[in-house]
């Protein structure tokens, strides 16, 4: 008998070194996407039982459009939000933006293009004021953008004026933005080089990974495809109805850039140094009042974005767009993907996958023929069970002496 054999055979079973790593982690509080994921997969499961029209291609391709101004502006949210900031102005600043829009095209003849342009370049420069105040002033972001979503909120209603209703765009590139779906063959294309950038992306990954003798080909393997395995099913879906939305395009777009940007680049490392300690990140060389300028700019350029998507929906603007809940659920949606309220922590596509669990219980709730009181009530115990779980995950952290609470 082999006595290797039966060393080998009398080892006891253990699970791979990647997933006790994965689960090491979880029992230190480093959570990553798994609770979105979860909820979205609670979620998608409740509302699949609840209603025969739920999984319906038509109604997942409105959904992804549902989704859309949510989405951006959730986006910028986490920005600030990763540096332990808020902006309470943003959407005030989506509807301000979106009204300069549809002023600048249909009274004064600006082409779609270059009111688009300037209608972002208003947020960004209001975002910067805020930013500003910020850094100068030393004055809390809660009262800074506090006070600006009164203040534009004002001047919205200022630029409407007397107008009845709402004021109307016709300019196609605007309407295009929430209503163009993409041909067969450029979904198709655009699926198939994901799946192929992320498997060599994998595969390098993997051999950086062996070469240091530190290779987990399960964990690594999940992680890398996760998104494109979502991209294939969301491709086969949405092509059995119009096909898939310009809409998402962008999303995905800017979702990929911020993500680039926060976690493969240096200035990404000074916004989370920024968000786990200000003053050692200023005493480490990095400009802090610098870096918050920036993102309060890009927050409010991206809410700037979100009430332009509003305006591409309704093809109108009025005094109420940007109001509501949708700042609060912006902030509800960077919460539940993981993005921490004392900064430091979280990831733009736990944002962009938050905003989809607060949209699909909207969008669900609506097919069951519920009232916006129901969707608050919801949301507000989602958002609640997100902190949570923040909460949880933040003094394990502190116990384990994981980075920096």
């Amino acid at each position: 008998m082999n006595p290797q054999r039966v060393r080998k055979g009398s080892e006891p079973a253990v699970a791979p070194k990647s997933i006790q790593d994965w689960l090491l982690k979880i029992s230190y509080g480093e959570l990553g996407l798994l609770p979105v994921l979860a909820a979205l997969m609670a979620v998608l499961i409740v509302f699949n039982f609840a209603s025969p029209y739920f999984l319906t291609p038509r109604n997942l391709s409105n959904l992804t459009l549902q989704v859309g101004v949510l989405g951006v502006m959730a986006l910028g949210m986490s920005l600030v939000l990763f540096i332990g900031e808020i902006d309470l102005s943003a959407g005030s600043v989506s509807g301000v933006c979106a009204i300069i829009l549809v002023l600048l095209s249909s009274r004064f003849g600006i082409p779609g293009i270059l009111a688009v342009s300037l209608a972002i370049l208003c947020g960004a420069a209001i975002g910067g004021i805020h930013g500003k105040l910020v850094t100068a002033i030393g004055a809390p972001s809660f009262i800074v953008t506090l006070t600006g979503l009164l203040v534009w909120q004002g001047a919205q209603r200022m630029l409407v004026g007397n107008q009845i209703g709402q004021i109307l765009i016709n300019d196609p590139l605007v309407i295009s933005i929430a209503s163009t779906f993409m041909p067969f063959w450029l979904s198709l294309l655009i699926v198939a080089s994901t799946v192929g950038y992320a498997l060599v992306f994998c595969i390098r990954r993997w051999k950086l990974k062996q070469h240091a003798g530190t290779a987990g080909k399960l964990g690594l393997l999940g992680r890398s495809m996760l998104f494109p395995i979502l991209a294939i099913v969301i491709f086969l879906v949405l092509s059995n109805h119009l096909g898939v939305p310009v809409l998402l395009l962008i999303l995905a777009i800017l979702a990929l850039v911020l993500t680039l940007v926060t976690e493969h680049t240096p200035f990404g490392v000074h916004i989370f140094a920024v968000g786990g300690n200000a003053e050692a990140a200023r005493r480490a060389g990095i400009n802090v009042a610098r870096l918050k300028l920036i993102l309060f700019s890009s927050c409010s350029a991206l809410a700037a974005f979100s009430g332009i998507v509003a305006v591409s929906r309704q093809y109108a603007a009025d005094g109420n767009t940007g109001g509501g809940n949708l700042v609060l659920d912006a902030i509800a949606a960077a919460v539940i993907g993981g993005t921490s309220l004392f900064g430091g922590r979280g990831r733009i596509q736990g944002s962009l996958l938050g905003a989809l669990v607060i949209g699909t219980v909207a969008n669900g709730l609506d097919l069951l023929g519920q009232s916006a009181n129901v969707k608050s009530i919801i949301t507000g115990l989602i958002l609640l069970g997100a902190v949570s779980v923040d909460m949880v995950a933040r003094q394990r952290r502190i116990r384990s002496g994981a980075a920096g609470a």
